[in-house]
């Protein structure tokens, strides 16, 4: 198992039957591939659909069914499509359980950067704003550093997306719930330990006394 499915494996036991689960561009996307096409969840993306499901097989793509990102998805049985207004209504109107979104930064105070980089070109900030100010609850799916450098971090350097504290952070090195104290190390990847997931993170980690190995087991 990769970096990358090991991470979207971890977020999707984070999912229950009848949520309704936003997946942002890159990484959150590979969780709608590790769900099972039965399970009852229903993910959405903010260019208007409701059911969306994996990317489907090579030579099976239709243009006009993307995500938010321009990938080629699935959609299951019964899907919706709408246009923008009512999808960020469902969205604004707090009507998502979840939203997985990848990170940029995370701070210590559970604060997320992830919609732009001071000096690059970007064509908008897209929905993050508002799936981390409207989702019930945000799951942040990133790997834990980039290019060397962590990306959990005392403060963001990089614009805020949103003043709300995150609730959930899946890297490929462990599980860490923002909370008012600050980063509790809640789960170590296979193989893991503690002290490697504080190297990689320029945040101090709080560190409770038994941590739990990641669950790994598919939905």
């Amino acid at each position: 198992m990769n970096d990358k499915t090991l991470i979207a494996t971890r977020v999707a036991q984070e999912l229950r039957p009848g949520y309704l689960v936003n997946l942002g561009i890159g990484l959150p996307t590979l969780v709608a591939a590790i769900v099972p096409r039965d399970a009852n969840i229903f993910f959405q993306s903010e260019n208007g659909i409701v059911g969306m499901h994996a990317i489907p097989e090579e030579g099976l793509e239709a243009e006009d069914l993307t995500d938010a990102g321009g990938s080629p998805i699935s959609a299951l049985p019964g899907a919706a499509t709408f246009d923008s207004a009512m999808s960020f209504g469902l969205i604004r109107g707090g009507h998502l359980d979840v939203t997985v979104l990848g990170g940029l930064q995370v701070d210590r105070l559970g604060r997320l950067a992830n919609w732009m980089v001071p000096g690059d070109m970007v064509p908008g900030m897209g929905g993050a704003m508002d799936l981390v100010t409207g989702a019930r609850r945000v799951v942040v799916a990133m790997m834990h550093t980039a290019k060397g450098k962590p990306k959990i971090v005392e403060r963001c350097t990089l614009p805020l997306t949103s003043q709300r504290r995150v609730d959930l952070i899946v890297t490929e090195l462990a599980v860490i719930r923002p909370s008012e104290e600050g980063l509790v190390l809640q789960e170590l990847a296979p193989g893991v330990d503690v002290a490697s997931v504080q190297r990689a993170t320029d945040a101090q980690l709080i560190v409770p006394a038994d941590v739990a190995t990641m669950r790994l087991d598919s939905n």
